[in-house]
């Protein structure tokens, strides 16, 4: 069976946990339909998440624990990952479609010679062949990809995929892996780390569920993030917002901004302009609200409210905590 790589940065966490987080067991589950799912950790493998890993049906994992990966940047990690990759034999490389992991993927890309697919919302074994799936179009066409290297690097979206443990857990083999870093990887250290402050609500990128507000807020997210925390969702926002000054840019969806793959995407305020749809367009179901009726966020979603915004989300968010007890 081929081998599917699977990127699990531990090097932030130490290993102080062995639960997987959200994504990180969704690329597993997906590694596993396609392939024979192979870990590859950088930072230590503790005997808690070896035990995790197996739980998704990890055969093999790879970890590195010399300090280079958690004293620089994105490029030692990636170098981890190329020569992980050509240690198993890996027909494919899986990571996650944010900031860090598409910088990997294209080192990877880069490093092996290879094909490098982001975006993806799937990815399938075809008679020995793995083909990715991609949402395109505002989401009315789903086009398949493959590379023509012996190897391909593919990101996929957070909850492109529902994460289950394996049938049968495995057993993972577990080998050290010394990295021979390539000199131009550790260029820049990391000579401080600063934790954003915690807000309580899931990671943009990652969440279930986003509430997201744009220029019909006029400077109010009160509403926005009342129905956020009503259903435990993240806070987005349209590009006129942030460059309003209403919320950080770190908040912004969008062509220039994130890109969130959610089960529930809420837009309240936003026109659904092409480049709010480019960052939101594969959210499983859509829910606009909007006071005009001709708001193009209308063709794309699949459930919408004419109305104010300033009545409907208190209400919403009302009705789910009542129904919530």
């Amino acid at each position: 069976m081929t081998s599917i790589v699977v990127f699990i940065d531990r090097t932030e966490s130490i290993a102080s946990s062995a639960a997987l987080g959200t994504v990180t067991a969704q690329l597993l589950t997906l590694a596993r339909t396609a392939g024979e799912p192979v870990a590859v950790v950088a930072g230590p493998a503790d005997a808690g998440l070896v035990e995790a890993l197996g739980g998704y049906g990890v055969t093999r994992v790879l970890h590195s624990e010399q300090a280079e990966l958690a004293d620089y940047l994105v490029a030692p990690m990636a170098d981890l990952v190329a020569q992980a990759a050509v240690e198993v034999g890996a027909s494919a490389v899986l990571v996650d479609n944010g900031a860090q992991g598409k910088e990997i993927a294209a080192r990877v890309g880069v490093a092996l010679n290879a094909g490098v697919i982001t975006d993806a919302v799937g990815v399938e074994n075809d008679g020995g062949t793995l083909v990715a799936h991609k949402s395109v179009l505002a989401g009315s066409y789903t086009v398949s990809a493959r590379a023509v290297s012996d190897i391909a690097v593919i990101s996929v979206k957070a909850h492109s995929i529902e994460a289950a443990p394996a049938p049968d857990p495995t057993t993972p083999g577990v080998e050290a892996l010394e990295v021979a870093f390539v000199p131009a990887s550790l260029g820049a250290r990391v000579v401080k780390r600063t934790p954003r402050p915690a807000t309580g609500r899931p990671e943009l990128e990652n969440a279930r569920i986003v509430v997201s507000g744009g220029r019909g807020v006029d400077g109010d997210f009160g509403p926005i993030e009342e129905l956020a925390d009503a259903l435990g969702a993240a806070v987005g926002a349209s590009r006129a917002a942030t460059d309003a000054g209403w919320i950080p840019h770190t908040f912004q969806v969008g062509q220039t901004g994130k890109t969130v793959s959610p089960e529930l995407y809420i837009s309240a305020g936003i026109s659904g302009a092409i480049q709010q749809k480019a960052g939101m367009q594969t959210a499983k179901v859509i829910v606009a609200v909007n006071k005009d009726a001709d708001s193009p966020i209308f063709e794309i979603a699949d459930f919408g409210i004419v109305g104010d915004l300033f009545d409907v989300l208190p209400q919403a968010a009302a009705e789910i905590r009542k129904r919530r007890g």
